[in-house]
């Protein structure tokens, strides 16, 4: 077992991960075209990544000018001159301020590599993992400044490349339904986290009890 496959093992145990740890790289080399095929947006290759290794290039993200911003795919200029970002602008999903904000690669790759971190040979730019609410609040518990961002999810990916940072998002409607990723997560999540505070809530009680007598 190499140094990664056992980082791999460890986030998967520590955070009770129901998908394996990812690995995102990227690369001033130019890949093949990714052997996936055309998809919605690059956070559909979150998913296809825990199963198999692949690379993939600017094209390959097109479809999505936002997270095609974030990776440093494309410029700013020309992301808010296309067509899904105007639409996002418009319906006020975000604003121009917010998108002129988001964090993003700085210096364009030529491809960005995607894979499970357990067949990793080299040290990645990114761990990407997805938690449950138990698992968000283990990794806040032990990264107390631990930053949890919104929409777009995809510039998480620019925050822990540029800045090193340990970050988390709560997703975003956008990608959710580019990645088939159910609603009733954010559901199970919630009464997850509901539940560990009731128990939480309802010891506390009793040990306050304790000291009333």
């Amino acid at each position: 077992m190499n140094d990664l496959s056992d980082l791999a093992r460890r986030l998967t145990v520590a955070l009770r991960l129901g998908s394996a740890p990812i690995a995102i790289t990227f690369s001033d080399r130019g890949g093949e075209p990714s052997p996936i095929g055309a998809v919605a947006a690059g956070c559909v290759f979150w998913m296809k990544a825990t199963e198999r290794a692949f690379s993939t290039s600017a094209s390959d993200h097109a479809n999505c000018s936002v997270g095609s911003y974030t990776h440093g795919l494309m410029d700013l200029a020309t992301a808010t001159a296309r067509d899904d970002v105007k639409t996002v602008l418009a319906a006020g999903w975000v604003d121009e301020r917010a998108m002129k904000g988001l964090p993003h690669v700085r210096v364009r790759p030529e491809s960005i590599a995607y894979g499970p971190l357990a067949d990793c040979t080299a040290v990645p730019d990114v761990v990407l993992v997805r938690v449950d609410g138990v698992g968000l609040m283990g990794l806040h518990g032990a990264i107390p400044d631990l930053a949890i961002e919104g929409r777009p999810q995809c510039h998480i990916v620019a925050l822990a490349k540029e800045e090193n940072a340990v970050t988390a998002s709560v997703g975003c409607a956008l990608s959710r339904a580019r990645t088939g990723m159910p609603p009733e997560e954010v559901v199970e999540r919630l009464e997850a986290t509901v539940a560990l505070d009731k128990v939480m809530a309802n010891y506390a009680a009793q040990h306050a009890k304790d000291f009333s007598r």
